[in-house]
């Protein structure tokens, strides 16, 4: 007849094997047979509590653990796992304190050190926690999860190549790792990668096919290197997968591949879903307040030198401080830019957000009796949505960052133009669709252009022969566009299409291209980034510029028309699509938004022909360029500041 001490460590080995393998169910009831044998058996119990926590059930777990630390102080595994709970509920302190007191008991013990780091990197106190797994590295340098971390921590001290070492190190531990292989993927795609952020993720993909992440992954490595070749194949993958809810696409990425309204909406609301826990409470409970002044808060990760900073900066300079006061939630990092201190300079307050967890911040704007939260981020990078989906102000604005629903309850408004988001697709949208009365996109008038203008040859460019100019990212770059751009050269000898020298990756595929397209890739030029205000003046140099479709120029528009270059467009069928033609229409230059493709082609062409019509347009523009409303920033002022008061009328 077996002892039952023997059947205790028969049933504990299967119990551990069940936990394992996820099992948790199956394997607590083995644990409780062993109760049942010998009931006072600790380790059982701390595995119950295990078990709990690994349910997301941290209460529990730590009404188990709790009594157990007492019965066995010393007991280092027990006192690490009690730590976890109580970090689960945001009892950082006492946490900490039975991981140090863990420690203190067993110094080199890995999983103490290895939730010591993790702690203080779920607390923002980045350089405390690269310390931690550092110190964890030392003790155990096999250790794959201690690199993975050591990685993630890099990322967010925005050292990405150390980050991307990191991870290196934890995939040649673990071959088998698909998180290494796929964060690799999104290190590189953050340094511009794009052809090694396209293998990270094919790799990744061979470990995990039916990962939600992957195709998303593999879609922004091809746009963002301007990888025509691969382009149609990826848009149809890209499509079927948000129809079919088969992926999680990030919605900017999604942007440039699809149209379709319905589509877009399910693709921004599928990714809040995943990306954002849900809120137990709202922090605003329809609270109305009495402020002197209407109390604005802008948040962003972009207060640094950035497009969208390039275009709010006058605005903030500007609110009417008698009736507004104005706050930066800013969450990104302080780059030491000329724009940065400007802006530090330009809110009332500037709150640098950037370690305190969403729901801290989310408490912050509710404390501080905010009426307005205007999110200036949407679904681009360094994203916050988890701030606002707390709930915090009265009103919840979507502005200016990303030109599409964010899909999600907590944004009240979407602040657009009649061209841009006309009211007929209020259906396509989460948000309440405010018209401004001419472009919605805020420009600054104060807006510096160097005075020296580089001559063609040193930029590159041919002395007398036309000049294309298309100064958008790689990634707006579909093939149905560069298509008619090879067309228009072919068109015309010894033109040339000058292009942003984005990365060495769409420099690369875009050489291919145009060799695949019968152009010689020579008259293709590429133009390095240089200051904002030297690269405003080169735009002298070129004679037209040519917009990208489905999604347009935004910012490069308004740099293009604020140099005085004409810019041909074609209006789209959503929001990303219609914005120059927004600009242009404010601007008194219809005649060069086209309604197909076809006619933008035919309109280019023609333009580049007819030198008298082409400087006619020029004149014209230099003429409207500061006496429309595209470019007078305190008209639009007032237009923003009208419709924040419209939107907390009750």
């Amino acid at each position: 007849m077996m002892s039952n001490a023997l059947k205790i460590e028969k049933l504990r080995a299967k119990a551990a094997e069940l936990h394992g393998a996820g099992a948790l169910g199956e394997a607590e009831k083995l644990y409780r047979r062993i109760l049942e044998l010998h009931h006072t058996d600790r380790a059982a119990r701390a595995m119950i509590g295990v078990i709990r926590l690994s349910q997301g059930r941290a209460a529990e777990a730590l009404a188990i653990l709790d009594p157990l630390v007492i019965e066995a102080p010393g007991d280092v595994d027990i006192r690490t796992q009690r730590g976890l709970a109580l970090q689960d509920l945001g009892r950082r302190a006492e946490a900490l304190a039975d991981f140090d007191q863990a420690l203190a008991i067993k110094p080199g013990n890995v999983i103490s050190l290895l939730y010591r780091g993790n702690l203080f990197l779920e607390s923002g106190a980045f350089a405390a926690a690269l310390g931690a797994y550092d110190q964890l590295l030392a003790a155990a340098p096999g250790y794959d999860e201690a690199w993975f971390r050591r990685g993630a921590c890099l990322w967010l001290l925005d050292r990405f190549d150390d980050a991307l070492a990191s991870y290196a190190r934890a995939l040649a531990l673990n071959p088998a790792r698909f998180s290494a292989a796929f964060n690799s993927g999104t290190v590189l795609l953050k340094l511009d990668r794009y052809n090694e952020a396209f293998s990270a993720f094919e790799k990744a993909k061979m470990l995990a096919p039916a990962h939600p992440y992957v195709l998303g992954g593999i879609a922004s490595a091809i746009l963002g290197g301007a990888d025509l070749a691969r382009w149609d194949t990826c848009r149809a993958q890209v499509v079927s997968a948000v129809r079919d809810r088969s992926a999680v696409i990030a919605p900017l990425t999604f942007l440039p591949f699809c149209e379709d309204g319905l589509l877009r909406h399910a693709c921004s609301a599928a990714f809040v879903a995943d990306r954002v826990p849900a809120p137990a409470a709202p922090l605003w409970n329809g609270e109305r307040y009495s402020h002197d002044r209407i109390r604005v808060a802008y948040l962003s990760s972009d207060f640094h030198q950035h497009a969208t900073a390039e275009l709010i900066a006058g605005l903030i300079e500007r609110h009417d401080r008698s009736r507004f006061e104005i706050t930066a939630f800013s969450f990104s990092r302080d780059d030491g830019s000329a724009m940065r201190a400007r802006l530090v300079k330009a809110f009332d307050r500037f709150e640098d957000v950037r370690n305190l967890s969403d729901v801290d911040v989310a408490r912050l704007l509710r404390e501080s009796e905010f009426d307005i939260a205007v999110d200036l981020k949407g679904h681009t990078e360094g994203a916050r949505p988890g701030i606002l989906a707390h709930r915090p102000c009265p009103v919840q604005v979507n502005y200016l960052g990303y030109p599409g629903t964010i899909g999600a309850p907590w944004l009240d408004y979407i602040l657009a133009d009649a061209v841009v988001l006309p009211l007929s697709e209020q259906p396509f949208y989460s948000e309440r669709i405010i018209h401004l009365p001419h472009c919605y996109q805020v420009n600054d008038s104060s807006r510096a252009i160097a005075d020296d203008t580089p001559s063609r040859a040193e930029a590159g460019l041919p002395p007398d022969d036309f000049v294309f100019c298309c100064f958008n990212a790689a990634w707006k770059i579909a093939p149905r566009i560069f298509d008619i751009w090879m067309r228009l050269l072919g068109c015309l000898p010894g033109s040339v299409l000058w292009l942003l020298d984005d990365n060495d990756s769409a420099r690369e595929h875009l050489r291919a291209a145009a060799t695949a397209r019968g152009i010689d890739p020579a008259r293709l030029v590429f133009a390095p980034r240089v200051e904002q205000a030297a690269h405003l003046a080169r735009h002298r140099l070129a004679d037209l510029f040519l917009d990208t479709l489905p999604y347009n120029a935004h910012t490069t528009a308004s740099d293009a028309l604020w140099t005085g270059l004409p810019l041909v467009t074609c209006a789209g069928t959503s929001f990303d699509g219609r914005v120059a033609a927004s600009m242009l229409h404010t601007i008194g230059l219809p005649e060069l938004v086209t309604q197909s493709v076809e006619a933008y082609e035919a309109l280019a062409l023609a333009l580049a022909r007819d030198p008298a019509r082409l400087a006619a347009l020029k004149a014209r523009l230099e003429t409207n360029r500061l006496s429309s409303p595209l470019f007078d920033t305190d008209r639009f002022r007032a237009a923003i500041e009208a419709a924040y008061q419209a939107m907390l009328l009750p």
